[in-house]
């Protein structure tokens, strides 16, 4: 089983400060990914020029479609060959199972890596299909009360579904794989772009 982030009553109060959300059928779509995709790349830009190494991490698992952003997001960043670190793949997927054995690899292979980590989210109803980018680190597996790490200097959570009465381990059943690959390619079309901003700056 992945890790699956649901927003808690702290992070709704601090999603005022959310970097950028790019909102699922807005009309302002394409003007907000390459808004995210500007301001992303300045971070990234930063975090190079101290010689940080860029990481994607893409938690999830493939075993439940509501907790399979992550390494459907991996896999497909893989495919676009970007030219960052990505871990988190549809063969290799980050769980809660690996997590931390996989962020000591990440440290012990990189001096001072910069991470980007990416997972999957539970919200409000008017917010599925919604993708937000935030400074800080992500606290996974807080929807199925699982103790892991924090991680991440920036995160990215696409919001999957939303919370009601029902269990959180049923929104991994029963959350629509047009969904998650919709904010699935998304989220990459934030990140592929950052390279031709690279070429034209």
């Amino acid at each position: 089983m992945g890790s699956f982030f649901k927003r808690t009553e702290v992070e709704k109060k601090e999603s005022a400060t959310t970097a950028w959300t790019v909102k699922a059928g807005s009309s302002q779509k394409e003007m907000e990914v390459e808004y995210a995709s500007t301001q992303l790349f300045d971070i990234i830009q930063k975090a190079q020029l101290v010689n940080r190494d860029i990481v994607f991490l893409c938690i999830g698992s493939d075993r439940y479609v509501g907790d399979s952003l992550g390494p459907l997001v991996g896999t497909m960043l893989v495919e676009e060959g970007i030219p960052f670190e990505v871990y988190g793949t549809l063969e290799h997927p980050v769980h809660a199972f690996n997590l931390k054995e996989i962020i000591k690899e990440v440290n012990k292979r990189f001096v001072k890596p910069f991470i980007i980590s990416i997972d999957a989210c539970l919200g409000e109803q008017s917010q599925v299909g919604d993708v937000m980018i935030k400074e800080g680190p992500l606290v996974p597996g807080q929807a199925l009360a699982k103790v892991l790490p924090e991680i991440g200097d920036y995160h990215i959570k696409g919001m999957v579904n939303y919370v009601d009465p029902f269990p959180a381990t049923q929104f991994l059943n029963d959350t629509r794989l047009f969904t998650v690959m919709t904010i699935a390619k998304t989220i990459v079309d934030v990140i592929k772009r950052i390279p031709q901003y690279k070429k034209e700056l």
